[in-house]
């Protein structure tokens, strides 16, 4: 699986938000400008990349293209704005949550593991 499109607009993320309800939503807010976002990136995409099927619904906010979007994931979901910053949402509310160095590969196995099949 590929990583997702970012959400460019309020809209964009409201609609995601609301998804979460239907399908839990993996929001990775990533800063094109830091070197340890980057490498949170590559761990998400490798397992993006490996999963075959996902239950849940990957989506990316650029945060320095975007802020206001990362801002209001931030405030909807009372949670300090990190980033790199990975955040589980199902049913509208935060269920998992990791910032910085602990975005690895095998943490999302091991938090994510039951929403994807390998």
């Amino acid at each position: 699986m590929e990583m997702p499109h970012p959400m460019r607009t309020l809209a964009d993320w409201e609609d995601a938000y609301g998804s979460s309800f239907r399908q839990p939503l993996l929001v990775f807010k990533h800063s094109t400008q830091c070197s340890v976002s980057a490498g949170a990136h590559d761990e998400l995409a490798n397992w993006l990349e490996d999963a075959k099927a996902l239950a849940l619904t990957p989506v990316l906010a650029l945060v320095p293209d975007n802020r206001n979007v990362s801002d209001a994931i931030a405030q909807q979901l009372n949670l300090k704005h990190e980033s790199p910053q990975l955040i589980l949402v199902d049913g509208g509310k935060v269920s998992w949550h990791a910032s910085h160095w602990r975005i690895t590969y095998s943490t999302l196995d091991e938090h994510l593991g039951t929403h994807c099949e390998k």
